[in-house]
């Protein structure tokens, strides 16, 4: 279960820093994006290079 609520803590994360329609991202795209939206770059924008 503590993967299942990492995971739901991550999708609220990336909610909360603007990255909309973060459902079908994995763990790993939502770290990147989450990083990347960190270092300044717009959620979207790193949403869609997350997804690359």
């Amino acid at each position: 279960m503590g993967d299942r609520d990492q995971l739901h803590d991550l999708r609220q994360q990336a909610h909360d820093a603007g990255i909309e329609g973060n459902s079908k991202m994995t763990e790993d795209q939502l770290r990147d994006a989450l990083r990347k939206v960190g270092k300044g770059e717009r959620p979207q924008m790193a949403k869609h290079d997350a997804k690359r």
